[in-house]
């Protein structure tokens, strides 16, 4: 048994600086995961373990009412080159006030946090208190889809989200789709040109209709605008003597709760159907090609689907998956987030704290916008920091947060309770 360890800000951040030490990207989660497990061992949980995608979960009983659950990730974005870091990415230093290094804001520190101020709430909450970091947040969420699945996943009252919100009560954010639109041609060597039909011919008619649907997306509440922009253009072959017969251009959407697959892929169609896709005079095809190639070629108009990668999780487990992360949006006078509003109050002037939506997208989407479980957000941290190599979270702000969340849970069960 590791030793016991007292929870307190001081030991939660001593903790937060080993897990940035300790890089952990989709998939790869296993060295945190196990740190996290001993962490939550030391600091007397009831239970601690991995489920069998690896995502962690300790628990700490309470008395008979709505069980809370407290979620950040596993994971972490690249840092890129760490010479262009101030401090070493993965160095955990503090200094001018600040905890730096990929993972301070995005999510260890408030991961940390989590951990230990749920552990100073044991015996003293009216439900179980359940603390779940998840694996592959970054990657469309498959850990917190897996942990809160409808048959054997977790079904908590309500759900905490450690994503930064710079002290305020998040409700929601819009998703995320990663869309990929395929146009098709007719390879050639290129230095006969002449009997291709260059799939690279297409994309400006293609980024001019994703010009148009970014032109025209729709609007939801205090969430604001949908974004759609394409991010990425490949082509293959990818080699470069060779004319390509295939042009990948990726979309990166932030989408509304109300969107589906099937509503966003019939955008792209009419968007880019709606633009002429002219081939350049081309020749006959050459004998060793099919002779109908090229008239296939002519009339394929460019595929667009929601782009899906193999996932393999560090326990072994793999499957194909969508990068779609779900919207959603939580009534701003919801009682879950009035409570929380209220007990946390604002960092720096009197009243309830301000309850808004996040920039980003979160495992929220999948607690609350897939599964309808009541789902706010709560953390230290500037949204702005996140994804970059400035990466920080300020100290002074992270402590006020700690002890905010030693009387916001037990006002989010309170007002679960309350009929």
């Amino acid at each position: 048994m590791p030793p016991k360890t007292t929870p307190s800000f001081g030991a939660a951040v001593a903790f937060a600086q080993d897990l940035i030490r300790v890089p952990s990207l989709p998939g790869d989660e296993e060295d945190v995961a196990r740190r996290v497990v001993q962490e939550m061992e030391s600091l007397g949980y009831d239970e601690a373990y991995t489920d069998d995608l690896g995502s962690v979960v300790g628990v700490l009983r309470g008395g008979a009412g709505p069980a809370v659950m407290l979620s950040c990730h596993l994971d972490m974005v690249a840092a890129g080159d760490e010479a262009e870091w101030e401090f070493p990415p993965f160095g955990g230093v503090i200094e001018g006030g600040f905890l730096h290094g990929r993972g301070a804001m995005d999510i260890k520190g408030p991961l940390a946090l989590q951990t230990h101020a749920a552990a100073a709430l044991k015996g003293k909450t009216e439900g179980d208190v359940i603390v779940a970091h998840t694996v592959f947040e970054e990657r469309g969420g498959w850990g917190m889809d897996h942990l809160t699945r409808l048959n054997g996943g977790l079904a908590p009252a309500a759900v905490i989200i450690g994503e930064s919100t710079r002290g305020d009560i998040a409700i929601g954010h819009r998703g995320r789709a990663e869309v990929e639109i395929v146009a098709r041609g007719l390879a050639a060597h290129a230095s006969a040109p002449e009997r291709a039909r260059n799939a690279l011919d297409l994309v400006p008619a293609i980024l001019a209709g994703v010009g148009d649907l970014a032109a025209a997306q729709e609007s939801e509440g205090l969430l604001g605008s949908a974004s759609v922009v394409a991010t990425d253009i490949q082509a293959a072959p990818a080699s470069r003597n060779v004319v390509p017969d295939e042009a990948l251009v990726v979309l990166d959407w932030r989408i509304l709760p109300s969107d589906t697959e099937e509503s966003l892929l019939a955008r792209v169609r009419s968007a880019i159907g709606a633009r002429p896709q002219p081939w350049p005079a081309a020749g006959p095809p050459v004998p060793e090609q099919d002779p109908s190639a090229a008239s296939r070629a002519l009339a394929a108009s460019p595929d667009c689907r929601l782009a899906t990668e193999v996932q393999r999780s560090y326990t072994g487990v793999e499957a194909e998956r969508r990068i779609l992360t779900p919207g959603f949006l939580m009534p701003p006078d919801h009682p879950v987030a009035v409570a929380a509003a209220r007990a946390v109050g604002r960092r720096h002037a009197p009243g309830p704290a301000r309850i808004r939506p996040w920039q980003f997208a979160t495992d929220g989407g999948w607690t609350h916008g897939v599964r309808g479980i009541p789902t706010i957000g709560f953390a230290p941290g500037e949204e702005r920091h996140a994804h970059t190599n400035t990466e920080r979270l300020r100290l002074d702000d992270a402590a006020w947060a700690y002890d905010r969340y030693l009387a916001l849970v037990p006002a989010v069960q309170a007002a679960l309770r309350r009929p």
